[in-house]
């Protein structure tokens, strides 16, 4: 079993819990990888927490890409200030490397693969339930839909594309060779291109679409009012845009391309599931005619 779908992974000792009843202390609720202890909150009570791998650390992350100690939450000037402690593989802050700053309420921390997001105020217990509801519908480390809600979303507009006789498209899409991306870079590498790319993709996402990670390197968009030719059309803009971007991570290019299957809505009685194998077969289609392309 990996060590980090283990749920002794994260460990809390004296002054840092698990509690469940009103507070008003600022904390930390981890937001990623999904294990049994996501969604828990670290409350910050002392003046210093250090976070690391080590047990002698207040909050301990028992997994390989953690360094033993990792980085130091303080206090200064009534601020929470975060240091890395010279880690092996850095301290990220909305996905920023840092040496030090000052932290603001729901700044996402990243140490090695785990991710916290930080609450602060005199309403921190409501914060603390609206992110546990925020786990249940987006996934924790691109910050887009999840695979559960994307799939109540299709039944939803599928029952309202029949209903009023609407069009609706599905964009299904993959990285290329994105196992040997965490072969050769790293997993927290491969990790890096899953967020820049949700990025860019998010920023080109229209309100009423749907964009979330399918599983994976497996992402997918929901089109509604959408014909099948304004879905490649848009589908060949995301390529290009994916393709032309410079993805680095600690200073190194790492080339990404997508590969995307694309299908519409044009029968009354298919089902979702059906739905989905439509764009699958298409994106296995644009794989097996050599990668970065689109197929319907």
């Amino acid at each position: 079993m990996d060590r980090r779908d283990d749920p002794e992974n994260t460990r809390v000792t004296d002054g840092f819990s698990f509690i469940p009843q009103k507070s008003t202390e600022d904390a930390l609720v981890m937001i990623y990888p999904p294990r049994p202890d996501m969604g828990r909150k670290f409350e910050l009570k002392g003046k210093v927490a250090n976070i690391g791998r080590d047990p002698s650390n207040h909050i301990v992350i028992n997994s390989d890409p953690v360094s033993r100690r990792h980085a130091r939450l303080a206090m200064e000037s009534g601020r929470r200030l975060i240091t890395d402690l010279q880690s092996t593989n850095g301290t990220y802050v909305n996905n920023e490397p840092i040496l030090s700053r000052f932290l603001r309420n729901g700044d996402q921390i990243k140490i090695g693969d785990t991710i916290f997001k930080y609450l602060v105020g005199s309403d921190v217990e409501s914060e603390y339930y609206e992110e546990i509801y925020q786990m249940t519908i987006k996934d924790g480390l691109t910050d887009i839909y999840n695979k559960r809600y994307f799939m109540e979303a299709l039944e939803r507009e599928m029952s309202r594309a029949k209903r009023y006789e609407r069009e609706l498209s599905i964009l299904l899409f993959d990285i290329d060779r994105f196992k040997s991306v965490n072969d050769t870079f790293g997993h927290l590498a491969g990790d890096h291109v899953l967020q820049i790319l949700a990025t860019l993709v998010s920023a080109r996402s229209r309100r009423e679409e749907v964009f979330a990670r399918y599983g994976g390197e497996e992402f997918v968009i929901l089109l509604p009012e959408t014909s099948k030719d304004g879905a490649i059309e848009l589908a060949e803009q995301l390529r290009r845009r994916i393709a032309s971007h410079t993805f680095i991570f600690e200073g190194e290019e790492i080339p990404i391309t997508v590969s995307v299957g694309v299908a519409s809505m044009d029968d009354c009685a298919i089902t979702p599931l059906n739905f989905i194998k439509r764009s699958d077969k298409a994106l296995y289609k644009a794989k097996a005619e050599g990668r970065n392309c689109v197929r319907a």
